[in-house]
């Protein structure tokens, strides 16, 4: 399984962030997205499933943990959203599991059969590539992209005695949705909520709409799950809970104030963007985000403050 040393356990060395409360094996190829597999008493599914470049690596993972549980089938892909880095290996697990049902919003749905989004998740995924694995000249495939199950916010999937269900996270992307495990209460979170990314900084990757983030927190402190799993983290202390809410809404908060700032001062949006960068990125982080991409995100993200000032 990949291991990312730069990310940061703000819960001590003795913490797992990837030991699961349920039947959940990671099953991520490379660095950069992550793949996890829900075990079902009937069915399986899997939440996202990484980058393309090592796909066949994730295809390799999945397999070996369906042949330790005695099965052979991948039944269920749950998106989170459109990104490439969380659903760039689809079309070899659709190679790999001909049969699987890929479940996701209906934006979701709308934006992987765009020729656009194809070039963007194909230029994006050779980046990637580039990055993680220079030594190999790597081809992104992009055909067979696309959703089979539409999920709307609160329907369910059966996995036998368990479910899934759909939880509609707006905020990152207007087709972002979080997945709970049930009856265990685990919940899977999409990036509209934050991501951890060292012991002092949560990241708050709203890129579309910031009073849809808002909203989606509410959704998931009201869901009161028993477990949260964060996007390219891994599972919290269950006694963390609560303090990862309040730290993200205290970190949407600094933003806020911080383009409030800048507006006063009469800085434009691009030298707003060059500030935020210097206030918030963490060059230690460069191979998980490079600047970059980074640069693309915070320009997102200022315009969706500036929009809900």
């Amino acid at each position: 399984m990949a291991d990312d040393s730069k990310v940061f356990n703000i819960f001590g060395e003795n913490f797992d962030r990837f030991a699961f409360p349920a039947d959940v094996c990671r099953v991520t190829g490379g660095r950069g997205g992550e793949a996890l597999l829900v075990f079902g008493s009937e069915k399986t599914g899997l939440i996202d499933c990484g980058m393309a470049y090592c796909g066949e690596t994730t295809v390799k993972n999945i397999r070996e943990a369906l042949r330790e549980h005695g099965r052979d089938t991948l039944d269920y892909v749950f998106l989170t959203h459109s990104h490439y880095d969380h659903m760039g290996a689809l079309p070899y697990i659709k190679d790999a599991f001909p049969e699987v049902t890929v479940c996701g919003s209906r934006r979701c749905s709308e934006i992987l059969i765009r020729p656009g989004a194809r070039n963007t998740i194909k230029k994006l995924g050779t980046a990637a590539a580039e990055l993680y694995e220079p030594e190999r000249s790597i081809e992104i495939p992009v055909d067979g992209l696309g959703v089979d199950m539409i999920l709307e916010d609160g329907d369910t999937v059966s996995l036998g005695k368990e479910r899934i269900a759909a939880i509609e996270t707006k905020g990152h992307t207007d087709c972002s949705m979080s997945y709970a495990f049930e009856p265990v209460r685990l919940l899977f979170t999409s990036e509209s909520t934050g991501l951890i990314e060292t012991d002092e900084y949560i990241d708050t990757p709203i890129l579309k709409d910031y009073n849809d983030a808002m909203e989606s927190m509410r959704k998931c402190i009201d869901y009161d799950p028993e477990y949260i799993c964060l996007p390219h983290f891994g599972m919290l202390p269950r006694d963390y809970n609560d303090t990862y809410w309040v730290r993200f809404d205290e970190a949407c908060r600094d933003r806020v104030e911080f383009v409030r700032q800048q507006l006063s001062m009469g800085i434009d949006n691009e030298e707003m963007a060059e500030n935020y960068i210097k206030k918030y990125w963490d060059p230690a982080l460069k191979e998980i985000q490079p600047r970059e991409a980074y640069a693309i995100n915070s320009r997102a993200l200022i315009k969706a403050i500036i929009k809900a000032l």
